[in-house]
């Protein structure tokens, strides 16, 4: 069974993104609401069906659900843009992207508080998903999405971020 890195670095950031500090994982995971920040890409093809990946079961954050296409920590030392590009590498196997900036906000669970940076993009190509850090994915309609949501099926962040943004 694979599991997170918990000594993996974040910086700690006040609500604009400004870096204050830094922490593990282990201890943004750990109920402490040390804000740190994230990057969301939701990837929408020519049909107008988005792509969601399923977060594994070894997953220290709801593990088992469906979720934005790309979403991933931004490292210590590197910038949102630079940790979209990698992320979008990493899990889905895209390199050429042209991601656009939706928003920026704080989303906060029972276990951690996330600068959540929301990018969206146009993607017709190949999607790749790593084996390695997802249970596969797949594009989704709108109304499959709109029917999934509140049945525990779907990431509570997605539901929250994808109805602010993407379904009002």
């Amino acid at each position: 069974m694979t599991t997170d890195n918990q000594q993996e670095l974040f910086p700690v950031v006040d609500t604009e993104g400004r870096v204050t500090g830094s922490a593990t994982r282990g201890e943004c995971h750990s109920g402490s609401k040390l804000l740190h920040p994230v990057v969301h890409l939701h990837v929408f093809n020519a049909s107008g069906d988005v792509y969601l990946q399923k977060r594994p079961e070894w997953k220290d954050i709801q593990p088992g659900k469906w979720d934005t296409a790309v979403g991933g920590h931004v490292d210590f030392g590197e910038t949102p843009g630079q940790a979209l590009q990698r992320e979008v590498r990493e899990e889905l196997g895209i390199t050429v992207f042209e991601a656009q900036f939706v928003a920026k906000y704080v989303f906060e669970s029972a276990m951690e508080r996330e600068l959540v940076h929301v990018y969206r993009c146009r993607y017709d190509g190949p999607v790749c998903p790593s084996a390695e850090e997802l249970d596969g994915g797949r594009f989704w309609s709108l109304s499959e999405v709109r029917d999934a949501i509140g049945k525990g099926v779907l990431t509570p962040n997605f539901e929250h971020e994808f109805g602010r943004f993407f379904l009002a």
